[in-house]
């Protein structure tokens, strides 16, 4: 399970699954925030607060944010007052309409917010630099989900908390069967005709393949990790687990 190389956005081509996703997300940069919103009727927002209320017992020192993408969540986590926030990602087109945001929006952050490139999987920060890591909606998109909570553990502080949000799987059949025939045909096609992507086909894919629930939180406990919450949100559309390394 720890590689997820499987689903991949383009299946004409033998790049691997990370520069795909690079590439991918360079495509459909100009369009990414605003689609998002729009898919998913704004709810997206609503999750995101939530997250931020699980964390903000745990939130001090430094934050870093991984597949920050155009830095959303940083907007959230910029309320909770940190010492300094990092995002990171691997799409640099993302991080420059990010970092045009939050100049735009939170000029007072001057100073304590950076983003840069670089690859959750092989960070280059430091051990234990970190106070709290979070994720929203980029974990999946892993090559080596393995390799990316070890790096988490790697840079996280004894008692640290990692947070994140991603799809998962509705249980409710009725619900899942009317969710799945707008995220499976309705989302993708749409996305497609505005972006010229196949990037909202990869999308449902991925969070078919991607592990959810207690499936996921036994697979990051294996890496030093326990499990703080498990909130579903939405009747699963989406969840917010909470990590907590061991000290």
């Amino acid at each position: 399970m720890e590689k997820l190389a499987k689903v991949v956005p383009y299946k004409d081509t033998p790049l691997n699954k990370k520069m795909q996703v690079k590439i991918m997300f360079n495509k459909i940069a100009s369009t990414y925030d605003l689609l998002n919103h729009v898919f998913s009727l704004g709810i997206d927002k609503h999750w995101r607060k939530k997250m931020i209320h699980f964390i903000r017992p745990f939130a001090h020192g430094e934050i870093l944010d991984l597949a920050t993408g155009t830095g959303d969540l940083i907007f959230y986590l910029s309320k909770l007052n940190p010492e300094k926030i990092v995002g990171i990602d691997i799409s640099e087109k993302m991080l420059q309409i990010g970092r045009e945001k939050i100049e735009k929006k939170l000029p007072q952050l001057k100073g304590k917010v950076e983003l840069k490139v670089d690859d959750s999987e092989a960070m280059s920060f430091g051990d234990q630099s970190f106070d709290v890591v979070t994720c929203a909606f980029g974990i999946r998109n892993s090559e080596n989900l393995g390799r990316w909570v070890e790096e988490v553990h790697r840079v996280l502080r004894p008692g640290g908390i990692f947070a994140i949000l991603e799809f998962s799987h509705i249980k409710n059949p009725l619900i899942s069967k009317a969710f799945n025939f707008y995220f499976n045909k309705i989302l993708p096609f749409v996305g497609k005709i505005i972006t010229g992507d196949r990037a909202y086909y990869y999308l449902p894919e991925s969070v078919k393949n991607f592990p959810s629930g207690e499936k996921f939180t036994k697979f990051v406990e294996m890496y030093g990790f326990k499990t703080l919450k498990i909130k579903p949100l939405n009747f699963g559309i989406a969840t917010i687990y909470i990590f907590q390394k061991n000290k």
